[in-house]
């Protein structure tokens, strides 16, 4: 089994920055592609951006590229989402998730953490 737990959301002003981190335990961390989505209320979760097992490769929505970055530290078991030049519109529970490869489809992933909020005023 594996546990994933995020940390990092909060209340930032538009244009601001947050660091979102997601610890992960259980299996061999560095086994698993990694993925953050977001779910605003009323809507579909949607990808964000997605970091393939070694790190070497990355996809971001179009939404967030140039603003969102993730990465990946396998010695720390832990992957991060750096988010700047935030928007009200970014504003949403963020999940991470660990998969067996780079997806962008939420039902491709296996193990889900439990979501942190990020809310962006304008």
């Amino acid at each position: 089994q594996v546990q994933l737990v995020e940390s990092g959301g909060g209340l930032v002003q538009a244009g601001g920055s947050l660091r979102l981190s997601c610890a992960v335990s259980g299996r061999t961390f560095r086994n698993y592609a990694m993925g953050w989505f977001r779910q605003a209320p009323g809507k579909e979760r949607e990808f964000v951006a997605a970091i393939s097992w070694s790190g070497g490769s990355t996809a971001h929505a179009d939404s967030v590229k140039g603003r969102f970055t993730i990465s990946k530290d396998n010695a720390k078991n832990s992957v991060y989402l750096q988010m700047n030049m935030l928007k009200p519109e970014d504003t949403a529970v963020y999940y991470c998730a660990a998969g067996a490869a780079l997806y962008i489809r939420a039902i491709q992933y296996d193990y889900w953490g439990q979501g942190t909020q990020v809310t962006v005023s304008s």
